[in-house]
């Protein structure tokens, strides 16, 4: 996929949550061929994946252990990636989890730390990054939602709330912030093809059933994030903000 050449975004500092699979390593390689100094983090070790970034892209990314849903963790990795690349003016929350649960099975354990991983590391990691971006003159935040609240979907109610949660948060800091140029968006994807979701919960059938419903009928990849993404981050978007992109297909207008 051929992404377009953003030239503000050459240098600028982003820090990318889960940004070693999935549709944050994409979101890592993009930015990386953009120029930016980027830094990501995760729990599982990520070595192996910036020894083929730099191999490919002639950039290597900040890998930074670390467990989101510990707040003192993240805003520790935060602190160090912009001591490293300087104050981070491109936040992307992309790291989630969407572990199935039945709503009456759940309990108070279960629910506090899928909102510590869904939604409040959203929050702690905005307001780490909030006063680097104010001494910069702007930034921007791009939280990654779901369209899994607009569905009416079952079988996961802590993580369906928690990205509902994300577009209000979204909102609400893109009019606190924004007097200091800081824009907030969010982009809610539909169902991306991840390696995770190849191996827990794709089916030849169910795969066939959802692009049947989405108005362009081809699978999405994590890559077809990342023009989005990238957007976002530049300031091709300058007015842009308190919105959400929904990148599905058109699965919901159907």
């Amino acid at each position: 996929m051929t992404l377009p050449v953003f030239p503000d975004l050459r240098n600028q500092s982003v820090f990318i949550t889960g940004g070693g699979a999935g549709i944050g390593a994409a979101l890592t390689e993009a930015f990386l061929r953009q120029g930016a100094k980027v830094a990501f983090c995760q729990r599982s070790d990520a070595t192996a994946f910036c020894d083929r970034m730099e191999a490919e892209t002639g950039n290597r990314p900040l890998f930074l252990p670390c467990d989101i849903s510990v707040t003192d963790q993240l805003q520790l990795t935060l602190s160090t990636a912009a001591r490293v690349h300087g104050p981070v003016t491109v936040l992307v929350n992309n790291a989630a989890n969407d572990q199935r649960h039945e709503t009456l099975k759940t309990d108070e354990t279960f629910w506090d730390w899928s909102m510590a991983v869904n939604l409040r590391s959203y929050f702690f990691a905005a307001q780490s990054v909030i006063p680097g971006m104010q001494a910069a003159g702007g930034g921007s935040i791009i939280n990654f939602s779901s369209i899994s609240f607009m569905m009416a979907d079952k079988g996961y109610a802590a993580y369906i709330t928690a990205n509902a949660g994300i577009v209000g948060l979204t909102r609400t800091l893109a009019r606190e912030f924004g007097p200091d140029r800081i824009r907030v968006n969010a982009i809610a994807p539909g169902w991306v093809l991840t390696e995770r979701q190849k191996e827990l919960w794709y089916t030849p059938e169910g795969l066939t059933n959802h692009l049947s419903r989405q108005c362009l009928p081809v699978p999405i990849e994590p890559a077809d994030m990342a023009g989005a993404v990238l957007f976002l981050a530049s300031s091709a978007s300058r007015v842009m903000t308190s919105q959400t992109l929904i990148l599905d297909g058109g699965y919901i207008s159907s």
